[in-house]
């Protein structure tokens, strides 16, 4: 059984039946479960398993090693360069092509896709042949923290492999090695959902500035306070966000277009750029989304104080603000409440007008609480 599947019974046993000598490992697995679950660590402890096929234990450390290291030959990694996801060329000669020749000194090839989610529509087709026939050598380890996100004919050419969201006390512990105080870390491990990578986001950089815009937001519908239009503080930085990605995504187009020939310029171009208007859109909607998400736990928490249930509340240092908003409150009514944030962050995936969206939604949720 790969090391780090102790926590993950599911992944324990789709694994543990595969790694050799004995097991039969399938072509091509996704390692699905939310950021900090453990999906890269074990990734590299079954790569390794399968490259040391064969060998004895002193070599079969040796071989551990040198994936631990990124310096196996056969063994080849694969993650988004920017913005843009992973691209055509990204995949094409490192696995599309590296997949038809045969191993330089293991038995077997392995190619990690790292957020297989983030394949654009023509990476995912070229992909598609080498998921369909493999060569009996090649394994592909897919790992996304949004299998819900990755293409339907690629996650139906693989085996599952499902990771559990890590304990809260662990996330906590997590946030809490870059200095964040206890009372905040704790808050941010529960705010996440079981997400390593938001937690550490929402304790960092803008995310305070993003919990105080959502929470805002939520107390202004609360109170029918909404003169000052609290939900531009979510959708501005969000633009921001996606205008930041999409920038990104053109990073380094000039360079690559001397390098193409210039019957191929054009269309390389219009890629290029249809690829960061995507990654634009996509990016400013996730941002939207997360805060969204926090308006959303914010009545879930003053519901559960409401009722008497003030140990189950996510925003954990805001105890005696949730107190205040539920007092004669009515539970019934802040789930509905909640329902309206739900239906609005469904809504996002339509490319609706996002400002009207937002308006919309606090004027409903206004109505629902008043």
């Amino acid at each position: 059984m790969p090391s780090g599947t102790e926590r993950h019974p599911h992944a324990a046993a789709v694994l543990g039946a595969a790694v050799p000598p004995n097991g039969r490992p399938s072509h091509a697995y996704l390692f699905h479960g939310p950021a900090g679950s453990g999906k890269r660590a074990v990734a590299r402890a079954f790569a390794a398993a399968l490259l040391s096929d064969g060998l004895g234990a002193t070599e079969a450390q040796a071989v551990a090693a040198r994936v631990d290291h990124g310096a196996h030959p056969d063994l080849t990694w694969v993650k988004p360069k920017s913005a843009a996801g992973i691209l055509v060329a990204d995949i094409d000669q490192a696995v599309v092509a590296a997949a038809t020749r045969t191993p330089f000194e293991a038995r077997r090839r392995v190619f990690i896709i790292e957020a297989a989610d983030e394949l654009n529509d023509q990476a995912a087709n070229r992909l598609l042949k080498t998921l369909e026939e493999p060569p009996s050598f090649a394994h592909l380890l897919l790992l996304s923290n949004r299998p819900g996100e990755v293409l339907p004919t690629i996650r139906s050419r693989c085996q599952d492999v499902r990771f559990d969201a890590p304990p809260v006390e662990e996330l906590a512990r997590f946030v809490g090695t870059r200095g964040v105080p206890p009372e905040t870390a704790d808050a941010c491990a529960r705010l996440a959902l079981g997400d390593g990578e938001r937690a550490l986001a929402l304790a960092l950089g803008s995310g305070p500035a993003m919990r105080a815009a959502s929470e805002n937001l939520a107390r202004c519908a609360l109170r029918d306070e909404l003169a000052g239009a609290p939900w531009l503080a979510l959708l501005d930085p969000a633009k921001a966000t996606g205008e930041a990605a999409g920038a990104s995504a053109l990073e380094g187009l000039e360079d690559e277009l001397e390098l193409v020939p210039k019957k191929d310029q054009k269309r390389v171009k219009r890629e290029r750029e249809e690829g960061a208007t995507r990654a634009q859109r996509r990016a400013r909607t996730a941002a939207l989304d997360r805060g969204l998400q926090l308006v959303g736990l914010w009545y879930r928490d003053v519901a559960c104080v409401a009722d008497g249930a003030e140990d189950l509340v996510h925003h954990s240092d805001r105890v005696d603000a949730l107190r205040e908003d539920a007092t004669g409150r009515s539970a019934h009514r802040l789930r509905a409440a909640l329902v309206h944030v739900e239906d609005t962050r469904a809504s996002l995936q339509l490319n609706p007008n996002e400002e009207l969206a937002l308006e919309a939604m606090t004027l409903r949720v206004a109505r629902v609480l008043g």
